[in-house]
């Protein structure tokens, strides 16, 4: 009788054993994929803050040739704030859409602003600003796939039980707004004057 209590604690040590090194291979991957999140939605902020930088020089290079136009270099400076100081990926992505929505408008006021359009460092800063756009474009995929994994992962079983344990919640995606679906590109004129 000794000899079988001692196989089945010897199992049942083993059992648990098992399943604590199999928990901490699922804890492992989940922090894994959280940091590939953080470092994802990095990338896409340092090409944010890049942008960021980058539209006052355009609203100033339109400013002079712009005097009827206050509204519309103010909406995009409001926007371009919105966007800096939003906090969360949801707001920054409702931000990103208000801003991209501003930059829109202004590129379409350009079109009546022949000399404008003509101008050098204007058009410099406009290929930097479009540049940027499809460089978060990408990293913002990027993003979305790292958030996918870690949410596809939370929410199977087993991870689900080791997620909940250490209170790991669905991340939200850098979704495309409305405009983005509609205006596939901020830059509406060619490079004609360069």
């Amino acid at each position: 009788m000794d000899g079988a209590l001692a196989m089945v604690e010897a199992v049942g040590f083993l059992l648990v054993v098992g399943l604590l090194v199999y928990g901490i291979g699922i804890y492992n991957g989940l922090i894994r994929l959280k940091n590939n999140v953080d470092k994802a939605w990095s990338n896409v902020d340092v090409l944010l803050k890049q942008r960021w930088d980058e539209i006052p020089n355009l609203v100033a290079a339109c400013k002079g040739y712009m005097k009827h136009e206050r509204d519309t270099l103010e909406t995009v400076t409001r926007a371009r704030s919105a966007a800096v100081g939003a906090d969360s990926v949801s707001r920054k992505s409702s931000a990103e859409a208000g801003l991209a929505r501003a930059l829109v408008d202004l590129y379409a006021r350009v079109e009546a602003y022949p000399d404008l359009k003509a101008d050098r460092h204007f058009l410099g800063l406009q290929r930097r600003v479009s540049e940027l756009e499809d460089q978060i474009a990408d990293r913002r995929e990027l993003y979305n796939e790292s958030v996918n994994r870690i949410n596809i992962r939370i929410e199977q079983f087993p991870d689900v039980l080791v997620a909940r344990l250490f209170r790991y919640e669905r991340r939200d995606l850098f979704e495309a707004t409305d405009v983005e679906r509609r205006d596939l590109s901020v830059s509406p004129f060619s490079d004609s004057g360069s």
